[in-house]
């Protein structure tokens, strides 16, 4: 976390936090939802539109402010700490996105190196890792890297069930719709 980040924290302790403003997309994109995406539905799963998802960030500087403070609480909940106040992320998929490179090494959407500890695969034929940084989602154009791991051994794909992935890596896709 920023030193900035922390300075905020301490100054102003009981800033209230905000829901449903900053949703991740499962290619690792970040998203600012305003009152009109939030009415029109929710950012994924059923229901959500394009309307929905709100706008894509392509603000450089921001995007990387956002992914230095980006961490999670004890109940699963991820959020980007924006000085004090925390910003709860709406995921589409998982907490993490995993960029695979040639050389099998595993950086996340947020630009940290991570050890693969084991690899799940869902009913629907999409690649988790589980790492030593958390859980997250292949991105589409790594494929190729990791089915190349997988064939010489490297990773061992386990069997996933796509529902039941929030709970047993405990993380929550949508932490707007727990109660505060």
């Amino acid at each position: 976390m920023d030193d900035i980040v922390k300075q905020a924290i301490a100054k102003w302790p009981n800033v209230p936090d905000c829901y449903g403003w900053l949703g991740l997309d499962a290619r690792g994109n970040w998203y600012m939802r305003d009152d009109p995406a939030q009415a029109a539905g929710p950012f994924a799963g059923t229901g959500a539109t394009a309307l929905s998802k709100g706008s894509r960030l392509l603000h450089e500087k921001l995007i990387d402010f956002i992914q230095r403070n980006y961490e999670s609480d004890r109940q699963g909940r991820w959020f980007f700490q924006n000085g004090p106040q925390r910003v709860y992320v709406e995921l589409e998929a998982t907490p993490y996105v995993w960029r695979v490179q040639p050389d099998f090494s595993v950086l996340a959407h947020t630009g940290q190196a991570a050890r693969v500890q084991r690899c799940m695969l869902d009913e629907r034929g999409y690649l988790y890792l589980d790492t030593d940084l958390g859980f997250g989602l292949v991105h589409t154009l790594d494929m190729g890297f990791a089915a190349d791991a997988v064939e010489q051994g490297l990773w061992v794909p386990q069997p996933a069930d796509a529902a039941n992935l929030p709970a047993q890596f405990g993380y929550v896709p949508s932490p707007q719709l727990l109660p505060k």
